[in-house]
């Protein structure tokens, strides 16, 4: 992998003019920039959100119909707990105190990723160099999606924009089983982490007994103690999964793989043209800011320029922050990306996926 070198000049001080700004904000209203009742109140309802509706298919009589929607509300609430629980969490901004963080960011769990593993793809790979072919593995779907301009191009392609939608759907599902034992081989070879280097031997032990648990709960223990006809489990887990991995995965797309947020390429030195707070700008955009619903229900991840230019700060400030931020960024003429709705943009990802189709001379 080839070094990369953020430029470390900033002519305008976009960044220190920016920080000081937002310093400011918390300064001048006295409060802390991680989360506060709002955000705990948040964790109870998509808690509730994914627990309620299992424990009704565990206890009451009910249509298969009735199962299935309930599997997907199911689905909405687990997603709803990685985005607003287990996201700010492992960014350490759920709470000041560490083990909260840390228990909250153990959440991913249910998700059946993995703590090490996400960190060191999000936190580390996703966030440092976002957008950057080789570097940040969320623009990287192998061959059967072209995410950059930059990837090879195959004839099958020329679909995906019709087709990725149904693959979006897998995300956690690919968690359950082969990404993360692939990425803690990759990583851990690789020397990776979000601060210190952790015992390779401690963490495969504890991925392999986190997977045979999960495997244990969800699987086996509601067909075996529970007495649930094995294709009900197999169905109902799908549901929840691919439900939730859908969700997931557009936040995402919606925030980088969009045509208004760019793939830049470094020199062959490895030098970019920009400091890494305005390369931020230039491969980030926001989705439907003004939605109250869309901002509760994603975490503030739809304010991912906010996000990516102050990761550890808590979701439940991006609405006050993101005046700030667009403000400093016209006023240093430099892009501030956004879609006034989710409909909008949804329909501008699957249009870039598109031209990302075609033959690679006409993209």
């Amino acid at each position: 992998m080839k070094t990369i070198n953020f430029s470390r000049v900033d002519k305008a001080k976009f960044f220190r003019t920016l920080n000081k700004r937002v310093n400011t904000y918390f300064k001048e209203n006295n409060i802390k920039r991680t989360g506060n009742w709002k955000l705990y109140t948040k964790a109870v309802i998509m808690f509730s959100l994914f627990l309620i509706p299992i424990l009704l298919i565990l206890t009451v009589s009910m249509s298969q119909w009735l199962m299935v929607l309930l599997m997907v509300i199911t689905g909405v609430g687990l997603a709803g707990v990685g985005m607003n629980v287990m996201h700010d969490a492992n960014h350490d901004s759920f709470s000041k105190r560490k083990w909260v963080n840390k228990l909250m960011g153990s959440s991913i769990y249910m998700l059946a990723g993995n703590v090490y593993n996400w960190k060191v793809q999000h936190n580390v790979l996703h966030h440092t160099f976002t957008n950057i072919k080789d570097h940040d593995e969320d623009i990287d779907a192998g061959r059967i999606i072209r995410f950059s301009k930059h990837s090879k191009w195959f004839k099958i392609h020329k679909l995906q924009k019709y087709y990725s939608v149904f693959i979006y759907g897998l995300l956690t599902i690919n968690w359950a089983i082969t990404t993360d034992f692939k990425q803690m081989r990759r990583y851990l070879k690789k020397k990776l982490s979000y601060g210190e280097f952790p015992n390779p031997r401690t963490e495969w032990t504890k991925l392999v007994i986190s997977k045979i648990a999960y495997y244990l709960l969800w699987l086996v223990l509601p067909i075996a103690i529970m007495d649930i006809a094995w294709w009900k489990v197999i169905i109902g887990f799908f549901i929840m999964h691919y439900t939730a991995g859908m969700i997931l995965s557009l936040v995402f797309q919606l925030a980088h793989i969009v045509p208004n947020t760019e793939m830049p390429l470094p020199d062959k030195n490895g030098n970019l043209e920009h400091t890494w707070a305005v390369h931020q700008l230039y491969t980030t955009s926001n989705f439907a800011p003004s939605n109250w619903l869309v901002n509760f229900y994603t975490g503030g991840l739809n304010h991912q320029v906010e996000h990516h230019i102050f990761p550890h700060i808590s979701h439940v400030h991006y609405g006050k922050l993101a005046k700030i931020v667009k403000e400093t960024a016209l006023e240093f003429n430099l892009p501030y990306n956004e879609y006034k709705t989710t409909r909008k943009a949804i329909i501008e990802h699957f249009r870039h996926l598109g031209v990302l189709g075609k033959n690679t001379e006409l993209a």
